[in-house]
């Protein structure tokens, strides 16, 4: 088995995965004890779906009691430069790095595919793919299969590429050596957790997704709380800060996928035009990106957030075209932007 191991993990890199490792389909009650934690605790917010199935999430042979083996795989997606550069932009929008580009799950799932049609070709076993849309808990998975750790900020890190790696996993029947678990290398750094513009990172390893940047301005439905308003600054969707603080990102290098690259007219887009979108606009713009899933109301929440934390009063005049939209929540955005920008 050990042969066939070599054998399948060569194939991931030869297809283009950056980082592959094997860890066994039995489950860790350690996981169970996490998520039970954190459900119990109401941590998951609007993520109604981490609720669902929580079973079958922490038992990886609950999802598929046949499978022995799975097969953690990592897709460097690493920005050329630091993805905070935009910050201080104020009439500019901020977007996660991952979602600059086209959306991950679809080069994933295919490259995933390619590899699970390999292996039963050539080795006559059973498989199942997943990238991020079933029950699964990749980052432990990941990290028991050696690819990297969990980090104070609670995502994987690398010591190859530093905390830019897209994730998915191969669950197969064949009974493989698994790797051994990565060490952390965290030590007593605490960069990641003094760089939380919300203070989401509550204590080294925890976080509060309810306080998270990521959470208010993808997941949640309704209006962003007014306390954690001024810490978007201007991020409508998503949030790098605690990812790229990581001193291990010295060590990584730029994606060259071309797909997962920034397109222009994501790196740094203007809150006005933004503001402007009706939802066919929206569709347009964000069209195969991953911030297409999250709305258009949402976004333009976002959007209208960071326009009143700019202070910019040249932005009034697109925030007042938003007093009167047919989204309550705009509507919402854009009265407290407003009374933000006139007040400077």
């Amino acid at each position: 088995m050990r042969e066939i191991k070599k054998s399948i993990l060569e194939k991931a890199k030869s297809l283009g995965f950056d980082a592959a490792g094997v860890a066994t389909a039995a489950p860790d009650p350690a996981d169970q004890r996490h998520l039970d934690a954190y459900l119990g605790a109401g941590l998951q917010g609007d993520m109604d779906w981490m609720a669902r199935h929580a079973d079958r999430r922490a038992d990886p042979q609950t999802l598929w009691p046949d499978a022995k083996s799975i097969i953690a795989l990592g897709l460097n997606y690493g920005p050329a430069q630091d993805p905070r550069r935009a910050l201080d932009r104020r009439d500019r929008g901020n977007i996660s790095v991952y979602a600059q580009g086209s959306d991950y799950h679809d080069l994933v799932k295919k490259r995933l595919k390619a590899l699970a049609r390999w292996m039963v070709e050539t080795y006559g076993c059973e498989v199942k793919v997943f990238v991020d849309t079933a029950p699964v808990m990749e980052k432990p998975l990941a990290a028991r299969a050696g690819i990297g750790w969990q980090g104070k900020h609670t995502n994987l890190v690398s010591r190859e590429y530093g905390s830019w790696l897209f994730l998915g996993e191969i669950f197969t029947t064949l009974e493989l050596p698994p790797d051994q678990p990565e060490t952390d290398h965290c030590g007593s750094c605490t960069a990641c957790l003094d760089a939380c513009p919300t203070g989401a990172l509550t204590a080294p390893y925890r976080i509060d997704p309810r306080r998270c940047v990521s959470y208010l301005s993808i997941e949640l439905k309704g209006p962003i709380p007014e306390d954690l308003r001024a810490g978007l600054g201007n991020r409508i969707y998503g949030c790098d800060d605690c990812l790229a603080a990581c001193p291990f990102n010295k060590f990584e290098t730029a994606t060259g996928e071309d797909t997962l690259k920034p397109r222009p007219e994501l790196a740094a887009p203007r809150l006005a035009d933004l503001a402007r979108l009706n939802d066919g606009d929206f569709r347009a713009v964000f069209a195969g990106t991953a911030v297409k899933r999250t709305g258009r109301n949402r976004i333009v929440r976002n959007v209208l957030t960071a326009m009143g934390n700019s202070g910019d009063s040249s932005l009034a005049d697109a925030v007042r075209e938003r007093l009167d939209d047919s989204s309550a929540l705009v509507r919402d955005a854009a009265a407290w932007a407003l009374g933000k920008i006139t007040k400077n």
